[in-house]
């Protein structure tokens, strides 16, 4: 009977045996968790400069149809997508599937003249914050056209 009782008893695991794998599971998440977060955010930039690059490659295309000319910053990206009212006998598009977007899923931006490359165009995502204007925002490289 004695036996019974004891076998009973151990059954399941004791209060201390489950605070000690909680505690366990606590440091290692503690040390993974924050190495994993960083990765994340490199991760994001990069894809965002890859989605940056390949609407370069659409502008480039689109000024291969529109005798080296550029849209507006007032046509904007959707040049890409719809022929520009009065502008269809150049027009080959579309030049994109989709608007473009950065990795945190917001819409990229677009001036032509730019204000960083004055003699080019600014493609960029306001990066991880959302905020344009700030150091996280991503840009393509420098843009020169040539008249």
């Amino acid at each position: 009977m004695t036996h019974r009782r004891i076998a009973r008893s151990r059954r399941g695991f004791t209060l201390i045996e489950v605070l000690l794998v909680m505690a366990i599971l606590g440091v290692i998440a503690g040390m993974v968790v924050p190495r994993l977060l960083g990765r994340q955010t490199h991760a994001n930039a990069d894809a965002s400069r890859l989605a940056i690059k390949g609407l370069e490659q659409a502008m480039k295309l689109y000024a291969l149809d529109h005798h080296g000319e550029f849209p507006s910053t007032a046509q904007g990206i959707g040049s890409l997508l719809q022929a520009p009212n009065g502008d269809s006998a150049n027009w080959r598009g579309p030049y994109l599937d989709a608007p473009p977007q950065d990795a945190w899923g917001r819409p990229l931006t677009y001036s032509y003249p730019g204000r960083r490359n004055a003699r080019g165009y600014d493609i960029g995502s306001s990066g991880p914050d959302g905020i344009q204007g700030t150091s996280d925002d991503i840009f393509n490289e420098s843009v020169t056209v040539t008249p």
